[in-house]
């Protein structure tokens, strides 16, 4: 498979505190990608730098290169919200728009972009919430508030709105960490099925849910990134000693 994402010498910090050491890997196109590592390691931090979100936060800082199709997502001239267009992200806990319907929570990025064709937002929702796994259950309350549906469903109507905006990469945060282990399957399969289309890196503390939905694995210590490869090796015959002592729950 082609290479979706080459990160070449990484790193980050929050103000003086340098939180990413030199991280150089290579994310395949419509494979899913696991970051593991013990709490602190820098795994959201890492991928939050894949969509230029960590930028955000005060004295935060970034050096080193991240291509997407071979262009620098860094460079001075790109626009960081084109970025976040493409590289959607879903976070640990579900965050519905609190105030917003469950359509218009799907939606919200559509109209942010200009859409307001109702067609268009209409049949948008619709695919959305397909692809999200969720339309089934919610076709009928379309305009009940999003906050009302259960955690799991909260966390694929989060799914379903970065869908909504045809991102080419999913980034996803800890998405089951707060769900039960029906919601949580559900979301796993939902993952194996988006990778046909989209191109996925999950965080995860969990090791059974990164060798049941990952093709390829990173374990990440102390800001570094200790071993990356296909995720079966990683789990089976791991190179490194850190990185079978945290599988096998040695420490983290």
């Amino acid at each position: 498979m082609p290479e979706k994402i080459t990160i070449e010498n990484l790193n980050a910090w929050f103000g003086t505190k340098q939180v990413l050491h030199n991280i150089s890997l290579n994310v395949q196109e419509n494979r899913i990608t696991a970051i593991i590592g013990p709490s602190g390691c820098g795994k959201s931090t890492f991928i939050r730098c894949l969509n230029r979100m960590h930028e955000v936060v005060p004295g935060a800082k970034v050096s080193g290169n991240v291509l997407v199709d071979g262009r620098d997502i860094y460079k001075k001239n790109i626009d960081p919200v084109d970025i976040r267009r493409c590289i959607g992200m879903v976070f640990q806990k579900p965050n519905p728009f609190p105030t917003m319907s469950i359509y218009d929570n799907v939606a919200a990025g559509l109209k942010l972009n200009g859409i307001k064709d109702k067609k268009i937002l209409d049949r948008t929702v619709e695919e959305s919430l397909k692809k999200g796994a969720l339309w089934d259950e919610v076709k009928n309350d379309l305009n009940k508030s999003g906050v009302g549906l259960s955690g799991g469903q909260q966390q694929r109507l989060c799914i379903a709105r970065a869908l909504a905006v045809e991102p080419e990469i999913i980034l996803f945060d800890e998405p089951c960490s707060a769900l039960d282990p029906i919601s949580t399957s559900k979301i796993e399969d939902l993952m194996l099925e988006l990778k046909e289309k989209y191109t996925i890196i999950i965080v995860t503390h969990n090791m059974q849910q990164a060798a049941r939905v990952s093709d390829y694995t990173a374990f990440f210590l102390y800001g570094k990134l200790i071993e990356f490869g296909e995720t079966n090796e990683i789990f089976k015959k791991p190179r490194e000693k850190s990185t079978e002592d945290y599988i096998i729950g040695r420490f983290g």
